[in-house]
């Protein structure tokens, strides 16, 4: 008897017509910026002297105080076992208190679920959301995943552009022009990924307003919240607008603030409803996160913020070097990120014209030459809703963004 694969098998065993992959997991995109790491990783293996611009993770190791919190905790059978679902009691109690203390919000324990980073926030937040059909208005350029979150929960994300010359900030007006029936969620970025963009006070204030008065939800990323240059501050958009605050739910962790992007701790916070049947959904999907990862997060966020200072004085000292040197290159627009690691630089000047022999049409043809050419690894803007851009993450060592920056420059500088 021939002996038939199992993939064979399921492939007879199917359907006429049908595929083997659903099509709502088939429309997903890999992330794009964990595909150009991956990519700029395997070519640094193989031997070549690859930068990488493309992953948002700090270059600090997590503080030392945070890593003996999870080693104590290693040793304690508690945590060898199932904890609840939505959090540790001392996590969600550390994250009300440091919520008050660093944005003013005030909440309760019953208002946190505490999630498998900050990308499992926001998928659950919008699957608490989200109907099928229902639009969420997102503002461009985006965060690779969130596109991807919304249609995963059902939703339409509906993208509402803003370019260099507003400084990458939508206007209450752009968002009302984009709204229908069906607009459920706005979603709400700042500092922002992937163009660093911080919205000042009373815009906050003007888009909160409008989003009340719309009657829509509002889902706020404030992961980047301590990471503002040269005086400038994030306000939270339901301290902002406290008569908002029960159609809002706000996402965050520690991952950027406390260089522990491998950790994977994240949260909700919002309204109790909402929060419960998120915990639901993760009770099901994923059960509680890991305890230690908890025990060093409670360390993180009950500790002084002086390892955060410390980032942030570096990534303001690359902010402004990357900034300067791209600044440089003929055809290159960059404006200067008020927050986040990120640059988002215009590269519209570049294209059609011969780089080293070779002519891009799209910003995705610049990155691969770039990688190719000058071994840098950046980000296309089409990743991000808006092409004709790249992004670049200034999270890495000083020298190498130099070496980087420099390779960009004698390669771009060939473009005719």
């Amino acid at each position: 008897m021939t002996a038939v694969s199992s993939e064979s098998a399921s492939q007879s065993a199917a359907p006429t017509g049908t595929s083997r992959i659903s099509r709502r997991i088939a429309a997903i995109s890999e992330s794009a910026t964990l595909a150009v790491d991956a990519k700029a990783k395997a070519l640094k293996a193989a031997g070549k002297p690859v930068i990488g611009f493309g992953a948002g993770e700090p270059d600090f190791p997590t503080p030392d105080y945070v890593v003996e919190a999870a080693v104590a905790a290693c040793r304690q059978p508690a945590m060898h076992r199932y904890t609840p679902a939505g959090g540790l009691p001392a996590l969600k109690d550390a994250i009300v208190a440091k919520t008050a203390r660093d944005s003013g919000l005030q909440s309760t324990p019953a208002n946190v679920l505490v999630t498998n980073g900050g990308k499992q926030a926001v998928y659950e937040a919008f699957a608490a959301l989200l109907d099928p059909g229902d639009e969420v208005l997102l503002p461009a350029p985006y965060w690779t995943t969130y596109p991807e979150a919304i249609r995963l929960a059902g939703g339409v994300p509906v993208p509402v552009v803003a370019d260099e010359q507003s400084g990458y900030l939508v206007s209450a007006a752009q968002l009302e022009a984009a709204r229908t029936p069906r607009t459920k969620v706005l979603l709400f970025c700042s500092p922002s990924n992937p163009t660093g963009a911080v919205y000042p006070a009373e815009q906050v204030e003007e888009i909160g307003r409008w989003a009340l008065d719309a009657g829509i939800w509002v889902l706020t990323d404030e992961i980047y919240e301590h990471l503002t240059y040269g005086g400038v501050t994030a306000p939270s958009m339901p301290v902002v607008v406290p008569e908002l605050a029960e159609r809002c739910v706000v996402v965050n962790g520690v991952a950027k603030t406390y260089a522990m992007t491998g950790w994977r701790v994240g949260w909700i916070l919002g309204p109790t409803d909402v929060v419960k049947a998120a915990t639901n959904l993760q009770s099901h999907a994923t059960s509680n996160v890991a305890n230690v990862s908890q025990a060093a997060a409670v360390a993180a966020l009950t500790g002084d913020l002086s390892a955060v200072a410390t980032m942030r004085e570096a990534f303001d000292r690359r902010r402004q070097t990357i900034v300067s040197m791209l600044r440089e290159i003929p055809g290159v627009a960059c404006p200067e990120p008020q927050g986040a690691f990120y640059v988002y630089p215009s590269v519209k000047g570049l294209l059609g014209r011969p780089i080293a022999g070779r002519t891009a049409e799209t910003s995705v043809e610049l990155a691969e030459i770039i990688l190719e050419e000058a071994e840098v690894a950046v980000v296309p803007g089409e990743a991000f809703g808006t092409p004709g851009y790249l992004r670049m993450s200034y999270a890495l060592g000083d020298d190498d963004l130099v070496e980087g920056v420099s390779r960009m420059q004698r390669l771009l500088a060939s473009a005719e």
